[in-house]
Order: structure tokens, then C-alpha cells, then sequence
């Protein structure tokens, strides 16, 4: 078992009040009705609200089940009335025991030791760290009213007051850790602590309310695993694409740990282009036609009977630089005999797919799968060439938008039901249920107007991720969780209106050999420039001096929300240029296809 220490799982603190003692039911109400709200939470470091330690004293320990457990963790405290028929809030299977033995009492009988006994399993196995309960009857000293009657009786009056304490410890092991710290603070600040697995992140580090574990190995399950166990970790967001296909979300729910995240099998969706295809064969999923290849002389071969232009990818992970548009015949020659003969790519371009060049406007789709049911997060479209105009190499993205409206609402419903469903449906049937966030790269195809499905994603992207999470207004700690226990099918998301659109900040030279080391200024008055702006680090770090410096390639993700699209690409364009940075550079149409081309014309 892990240590346990501080509740990172609600604690649930229940009060009864039922017969003819109305005047104690009136007083539960009141103290309710005092109690702060999750938007007004007490200071973060204090032990206990005066609210709940009043009801703590009052109320009198029953039997073994409360007796020890009165701790609590720095949190907020919302009170929330129920009735006996709520199932409540988390964990439900231990929340539906509790009504049961409640539905006991209320009849006179005795709690059924079998029900005492199962919630206490509960307890001891969690992996959330201890979910501390305490359970009390207020009332007649031996908790059952003079009368007895049953709960369907009209003169009983039974008011439940549940006080929800929590403080979530979540670990983000992700390329969009910025970006899915930034929405697990907004939706629930008060009650998430934030650790972040990166190497270098000034952003994050900076922020106040996240820790950087720069020398924790994300491939070393155990070591994630000891972490984890070490600090208390309740729910952990796997994002690279190597753990999970190295099998990392495997290891951490064998331990118990919940994780969002695929399992390795299931991870192969992005982990091999080949075994994508072979499920939208099997499955009847609309994608390019395509030929897989180990032979150099058999893929040249076949581009010559095909022509240009021609697809060429990397079967495995080739760090987003393993997909090659190849507008003549001598590029796509020279893509195979890079990864099959110079073996630029090592074991990821042992193999190829060569498919048909799709003439098109990308978009990006993802939806959330609990293993057998999705949700679709809101559109987004990126901007994969690193120049203005769609020209120059692929990137692994220089700008979003989101809503895409090239994805109408009947089109999404399209992808759902053609795309996204059919491979939730075939992982199932094939053994390898996906858990986690499927992130589909789509054609819209020019001359048929429908989606063809060009790549998987098994995380969330970067830079769609960014004006997902500022638009997100749902609790993404629960929304997640949900995933990680299978269940979707009651999740609902809130979605801010208007429109945000990310400017990516690049170092010169990328996505070629780019210098490292520049120093960046303004950030922070960048920032006020307009509203609604948020600046994502994504490859920052300090030097001796204290100056925000560029450590990658793609370094700042500048996104800004607005009423409209328009509204959101003047204020992102605004904190961009009040940033000083001489190193860096920026693509100055992003959103040229969805936005009125006299707005370009007015920028330049």
C-alpha cells in the first residue's frame, strides 16, 4: 500500500436531522447555507472552516466508522443539499453504500455490518489517498426517532447537508502541461495542486501554483509510480506519445493510480501509422487510400504507378517530423530512401506508409473516450507549414483557432459517427479499450465536402490544445476522472462563447537547426496589452539573470479569447508584438481561412 497523507479524494462530512426536531434541521440549513462556495474559498492554508468543525462537535461518533477520522486537508468547502435518492458525489459506489445504510437507520434497523465493511474496503484501497469519512446522526442520542417510521413517511423530515472538502495532487506528464494546468486552476483553483514533469518550463515554474519534477524519468514506470504514491497523486495526465506507447498509463492503473490516458496497446493508434490503417480498413473508417512498405524498390515502385503528388510516412514516432508531402516523384523517392535506406528516423521509418495526397482543408477533432463511450471536445483548426500563406515545411504547428467554421455541427456529428465512434467501437472489439483523448487530424475534402481521417493523436495537440482549455468552463479534474472510470455518458461540457485563436512563437530556424539561449522580454506586459490574454511557455527557461530565455523550437503559444474570431485575433496579435524577442519570429495569418482577407490586408 502507499503512504498515505494528505485527501486528495473529497471528504465527506454527513449531518441527519429527522422526526420533530425541526429546529435542528433549521440550524444544519443555516450553517449550510454560511458556507462558503468553491468560487469563495477560505485561505488556502487553513485546517478546517469554523463551519465544519462546529458540525464535527455536534455531531456524536457513530459506531467505528467516523471515530478517527476528522483530518483535514488545506481546501474549499461548498455545501450542496441532497436528497436520500442522490447518488453522491466521489466515489459514487461508496457514496450509493452510505444511502443504504442511511435507508437502515431511518427504519429503525442497524447498519448491516456487510455495508460498514465494503465502504471500509473502500477506504483502504483507494489509491486517492484517503477518502476520509465521517458519518453522524443528529437527533436522539441513539440516532432513531421515538417513532418509527419509514422514509416514504410525509411526517419525516430528513435534510441531508453534505460538506465537500477536497485538495486534488495532480501530476502532468505532457508536452500541453502549461495549457492543462492552466484549465485544472481556472475551473478549480482552490482545489488542485499541480506537479508538472518537465524539463525546462519557466512558465509553469513560475506560475505560483505548479511544481516542475525536471529529474523524474517519464519512462521509468516505477519511478513515476514511487512518485506518485510518494506525493499523494490522485489522478495523473500522461501527454507524450513515447510513455504511453512504452506502456506507462499500463503500469500506473495496475498500481491503482488513476490515470487519463491510453494503455500501450491502445496507444498504437498514434504509436504506428500502419495499425491505424489496418483498423479504418477492418472498420470501415473513411482515410487515404495507402500501400505499407518495407522494401525501398516495392515503395518506388508504387509512387511511380501513383504519381505525385504522394504521402510518406514514418510507421512509429518520429517526433511529428515523419510525414512528408511530396509534391513530385523525386521527393517521395527521397523521403523512402531516407527512413528505409539512411534510417533517419531509426526503427520508427523501418517501415512506410505511402498513401494518397488528399486536396483539402485540414481541421482537428477530439473527443474524449472512456473506453466504450465519447464526447467531442469544441472544433479547432491548426496551421501546420512554418510560413505565412500555408508555405514551407511542416511544423507541429505554428497557430490554432477555435471554433473551425469549416466544421459545421453537421459535420461533427459526421465524424462522430463515421470516424470517432467506429474506432472506439473496433479498439473494444479488437481487446485494447482507449481511455483518454483521441485527437483526429481530418481532410475535409475539397471536392467531396466530407472528413477523411489523416492521422491520430492519442493526446491532446499542441497548439489546438491551447484555445480548448482557455474556452473550457467544465471542471476538467472531474471531467477526466469520469474518463478514467467509464463514465462519459453523464458528462456534459460547458464551453465559454466567442472565439480564441494562439500566435506559436518560434526560435529562428525552426523547425530547422534553431539557437537556443535568446533572451525573451515583455512577457508579462504582453499579457495586459488586451483581455483575455494568456501566454503558454512550451520552451522557456531563466538564466543567471533572471530573464525568460527560448530552450526549443516552438517556444510561446500567445492566445487570446473574444467575442469573436475577430476580437481574438486583434488581441493576440497585440500581446505578440508588444513582446521583445529578436530571436523569435511568428506566422502572421493565422486564421486566414476562416477570417475576411481585408483583416491581413490591414496587419500588413
Amino acid at each position: 500500500m502507499p503512504r498515505q497523507s494528505a485527501s486528495p479524494f473529497p471528504l465527506f462530512t454527513f449531518g441527519f436531522s429527522f422526526g420533530d426536531a425541526e429546529s435542528q434541521v433549521a440550524h444544519l440549513q443555516s450553517r449550510a447555507d454560511k458556507a462558503p462556495s468553491p468560487t469563495a474559498a477560505p485561505p488556502r492554508n487553513r485546517r478546517s472552516s469554523v463551519q465544519v468543525q462546529s458540525l464535527l462537535d455536534r455531531a456524536p461518533p457513530f459506531g467505528s466508522v467516523g471515530s478517527p477520522l476528522r483530518r483535514f486537508s488545506s481546501s474549499s468547502v461548498s455545501a450542496l443539499q441532497l436528497s436520500l435518492s442522490c447518488i453522491v458525489g466521489d466515489p459514487r459506489d461508496l457514496a450509493f453504500q452510505i444511502i443504504k445504510l442511511v435507508a437502515a437507520l431511518l427504519v429503525g434497523g442497524t447498519p448491516d455490518m456487510s455495508i460498514r465493511e465494503s465502504a471500509g474496503a473502500h477506504l483502504a484501497t483507494s489509491r486517492a489517498l484517503e477518502t476520509c469519512l465521517h458519518l453522524a446522526i443528529l437527533g436522539s442520542s441513539s440516532g432513531v426517532p421515538a417513532r418509527r417510521q419509514t422514509p416514504q413517511s410525509p411526517s419525516i423530515h430528513l435534510k441531508m447537508t453534505v460538506l465537500l472538502m477536497r485538495e486534488w495532487r495532480c501530476l502532468s506528464l505532457a508536452e500541453e502541461e502549461g495549457n492543462m494546468h492552466y484549465a485544472l486552476h481556472c475551473n478549480d483553483p482552490h482545489h488542485v495542486t499541480w506537479s508538472s514533469v518537465h524539463l525546462e518550463n519557466a512558465g509553469i515554474s513560475s506560475s505560483g501554483d505548479a511544481t516542475c519534477i525536471p529529474d523524474l524519468d517519464v519512462l521509468d514506470s516505477m519511478a513515476v509510480i514511487s512518485f506518485c504514491q510518494k506525493q499523494g497523486i490522485g489522478l495523473v495526465v500522461v501527454g507524450p506519445e513515447a510513455p504511453l506507447v512504452s506502456g506507462l498509463a499500463n503500469d500506473l492503473v495496475k498500481a491503482g493510480i488513476p490515470t487519463f490516458g491510453p494503455s500501450s496497446e491502445a496507444a498504437a493508434l498514434e504509436g504506428s501509422k500502419d495499425f491505424m490503417k489496418n483498423l479504418c480498413d477492418k472498420y470501415g473508417i473513411p482515410t487515404a487510400k495507402y500501400k505499407t512498405f518495407t522494401d525501398p524498390s516495392s515503395a518506388k515502385l508504387y509512387i511511380k504507378e501513383q504519381g505525385a503528388p504522394i504521402v510518406v510516412k514514418a510507421d512509429g514516432l518520429a517526433a511529428g517530423k515523419g510525414v512528408i508531402v511530396a509534391m513530385t516523384v523525386e521527393e517521395a523517392y527521397e523521403a523512402v530512401d531516407s527512413m528505409l535506406v539512411e534510417g533517419v528516423f531509426g526503427s520508427a521509418g523501418c517501415k512506410v506508409i505511402i498513401e494518397d495526397y488528399l486536396e483539402g482543408e485540414e481541421a482537428s477533432f477530439f473527443a474524449l473516450v472512456d473506453g466504450e463511450n465519447a464526447i467531442a471536445l469544441e472544433s479547432a483548426q491548426d496551421h501546420k507549414r512554418v510560413g505565412d500563406g500555408d508555405t514551407g515545411p511542416n511544423t507541429g504547428g505554428m497557430g490554432a483557432y477555435s471554433p473551425a467554421p469549416i466544421l459545421t455541427q453537421e459535420l461533427q456529428s459526421l465524424v462522430m459517427q463515421s470516424i470517432i465512434l467506429p474506432t472506439v467501437q473496433g479498439m473494444a472489439v479488437e481487446g485494447c479499450k482507449f481511455v483518454g483523448v483521441l485527437y483526429a487530424g481530418l481532410m475535409i475534402e475539397k471536392k467531396s465536402g466530407m472528413p477523411k481521417l489523416i492521422e491520430y493523436n492519442v493526446r491532446f495537440g499542441d497548439p489546438e490544445c491551447q484555445v480548448l482549455m482557455v474556452r473550457l468552463e467544465s471542471d476538467l479534474v472531474q471531467v477526466l476522472l469520469s474518463a478514467c472510470r467509464g463514465e462519459l455518458s453523464r458528462v456534459t461540457l460547458d464551453w465559454s462563447p466567442g472565439s480564441a485563436m494562439v500566435v506559436v512563437m518560434a526560435s529562428n530556424g525552426y523547425p530547422g537547426t534553431y539557437e537556443k539561449g535568446s533572451v525573451i522580454q515583455n512577457l508579462e506586459e504582453a499579457e495586459l496589452v488586451a483581455p483575455s490574454v494568456k501566454i503558454f511557455h512550451a520552451g522557456t527557461a531563466f538564466d543567471s539573470d533572471g530573464n525568460f530565455v527560448a530552450t526549443g523550437g516552438r517556444v510561446l503559444g500567445v492566445t487570446a479569447k473574444g467575442r469573436n474570431l475577430e476580437e481574438a485575433h486583434e488581441r493576440a496579435y497585440q500581446a505578440v508584438e508588444a513582446i521583445n524577442w529578436p530571436g523569435g519570429f511568428y506566422r502572421h495569418d493565422i486564421g486566414w481561412r476562416a477570417l475576411p482577407k481585408k483583416q491581413f490586408a490591414k496587419q500588413n
